[in-house]
């Protein structure tokens, strides 16, 4: 059975990087080297793995990496910290 993974990574400037691969430790080491200028994470390295789910069905790894980039720096710290209680209420908007 094929795994795919949805990860986040920190990144040396304080943001946060979240992707989406079939090879983690492969992925992992291209983002440590550098191997592509274009991306991301590039200029922000040294990276740091801070969080990874695992999935057996690939769609549904890429709707959760969607939802997870587009949450907000407060949102996925609660989420890599385990603090899942917290997580309803940062995805509410303050007026």
């Amino acid at each position: 059975m094929k795994v795919y993974f949805v990860y986040i990574l920190k990144c040396s400037d304080g943001t946060f990087y979240t992707g989406f691969t079939n090879d983690l430790l492969r992925r992992l080491g291209e983002h440590s080297l550098g191997r592509y200028s274009d991306s991301y994470t590039y200029t922000r390295r040294p990276i740091q793995l801070v969080f990874y789910l695992e999935f057996t069905n690939p769609s549904i790894a890429i709707e959760t990496k969607k939802q997870i980039k587009n949450w907000s720096q407060a949102k996925k710290t609660a989420l890599i910290n385990g603090q899942y209680d917290k997580l309803p209420n940062l995805a509410k908007k303050r007026f």
